[in-house]
């Protein structure tokens, strides 16, 4: 069985892994980099510049709580820059060594389709390879949205692609969008000194997370000088004495807001539009590849995954579809349940959920309990000077059943996994509460959550 998958990023780079396992004769085709845009210029890269900046702030403020006192410490952006791109080419390369341990055929250059079963690959030097596939996987990634106002094409309006590699730290950046990228891109230069505004849209900023554990982050957000500005909507950039002035409008009236930079942070779009699907007739809407459950185009031979089908735009959603898609391809039955997947934001305090946030199980109906426990008692929070949080079980009232968990609070990416393997095994709350909790931990929040929902916490005051 011939497979081959256009596209490098985690979703096409572990497809063609798991299709290797399964004994598929497959071929990677990557226009850029190995690793794709969570690699190289999204999830690992905006990590390593949150790390650090959450580490400069505990060298100046936190530390001084524990009778460590620091002076004169500095950041440099330049070697933390060089620290940025080492990791990077660490992890990118190696991926490039799992893809030659696993025997798969990797070709350099931009794929499209010729027809059904062929697909013409064009490097950087114009040169031309021509794939022959039984099966092929689109796995193209996505690209940041461009909003259609005036001033959008003046230097210093970047993307999330320019965020990560500027030349310095800016006095000051507007942030337009207060999603999962804008929030975590206003955590980096608002700790590292940049006057940070964020203008958002919707009545929320993180709009698709419970707001219980968003709200601990906006508060920190206002305690760092960030500024928030929902319900408003941006009409135009133009320049200014400043360099840039970002142009609003709400129910407040106009406002303006100035900036050194505006980073445009409003989402990302499927990169699908030099694939040629004309010539093999995909269905597509509004750019994004239609697919089915198992992945499958409207053509029996073709599959589709990750941010090019405009699903859930994340990494470890790619990583799973891709699976999904080879499997069904090689004759698998796939066992990825998608109920089970984890949102999460590396911010002070990181914030993670899985499963339904409370207003979306009263929209299905269910008779809701909750249960919720503020990270400010918690004992290993305290030592470790991050109580700002709180940990929160929503559940089905008539059964008891696990249906989300959220976190807001230190580690909470991590602790997630054991919300997303509760949700998996449908999870009763009593079986999280019989569960022993080591102690002293950030984790026995959720057990002390898990009480709270009968009202039986231990560690809560009647």
């Amino acid at each position: 069985m011939k497979i081959a998958i256009i596209g490098g990023g985690p979703g096409g780079y572990v497809a063609a892994i798991r299709g290797a396992q399964l004994n598929a004769e497959v071929t990677l085709i990557e226009k850029e980099h190995i690793g794709g845009t969570c690699l190289n210029k999204g999830c690992i890269p905006t990590k390593v510049l949150l790390h650090a900046a959450g580490e400069f702030e505990n060298v100046n403020k936190s530390l001084k709580d524990y009778g460590i006192m620091v002076t004169g410490a500095e950041l440099d952006w330049d070697k933390l820059q060089k620290r940025k791109t080492i990791i990077v080419r660490k992890l990118v390369a190696g991926v490039d060594n799992l893809l030659k341990n696993n025997k798969i055929t990797k070709i350099m250059g931009e794929g499209s389709f010729i027809d059904k079963n062929t697909i013409m690959v064009k490097a950087d030097d114009g040169t031309q390879t021509i794939v022959d596939f039984d099966y092929a996987v689109i796995a193209t990634g996505s690209k940041p949205v461009i909003i259609p106002i005036p001033g959008v094409n003046l230097p210093g309006v970047i993307t999330s692609d320019e965020a990560l590699s500027l030349d310095k730290i800016p006095s000051s950046m507007v942030i337009i969008g207060g999603g999962v990228i804008g929030a975590e891109f206003a955590a980096v230069y608002g700790t590292l000194g940049c006057k940070v505004t964020i203008i958002e849209m919707l009545p929320n900023i993180v709009a698709n997370m419970d707001q219980d554990i968003v709200a601990p982050l906006k508060d920190r957000f206002k305690k760092k000088g960030i500024e928030i500005y929902t319900n408003t909507k941006v009409v135009s950039i133009s320049e200014s004495e400043e360099g840039l002035r970002v142009n609003t409008v709400s129910d407040d009236g106009e406002k303006s807001f100035a900036a050194e930079k505006v980073l445009l942070s409003i989402g990302r779009k499927p990169v699908t539009d030099n694939l040629a699907l004309e010539n093999i007739r995909v269905e597509t809407n509004r750019g994004a590849v239609v697919v089915n459950k198992n992945m499958q185009t409207n053509i029996p031979n073709i599959y589709a995954i990750g941010d090019a089908i405009a699903g859930i735009m994340l990494a470890h959603v790619a990583s799973a579809e891709g699976i999904v898609a080879v499997e069904s391809i090689m004759n698998k039955k796939p066992s990825i349940d998608f109920k089970t997947i984890p949102y999460c934001v590396y911010t002070k305090p990181e914030l993670a959920g899985v499963g339904l946030t409370e207003e979306q199980a009263i929209q299905k109906g269910y008779g809701v309990k909750t249960g919720v426990f503020p990270m400010q008692i918690n004992g290993k929070a305290m030592i470790e000077a991050e109580q700002e949080g709180l940990v929160k079980y929503v559940t089905d009232g008539a059964t008891g059943e696990v249906l989300g968990l959220h976190i807001a609070g230190p580690g909470a990416t991590e602790l997630i996994a054991e919300g997303a393997l509760a949700v998996r095994l449908e999870a009763t709350i009593d079986e999280i509460t019989s569960t022993i909790h080591a102690h002293p931990t950030v984790a026995e929040s959720l057990h002390e959550a898990a009480h709270a929902v009968h009202n039986n916490a231990i560690h809560i005051p009647k």
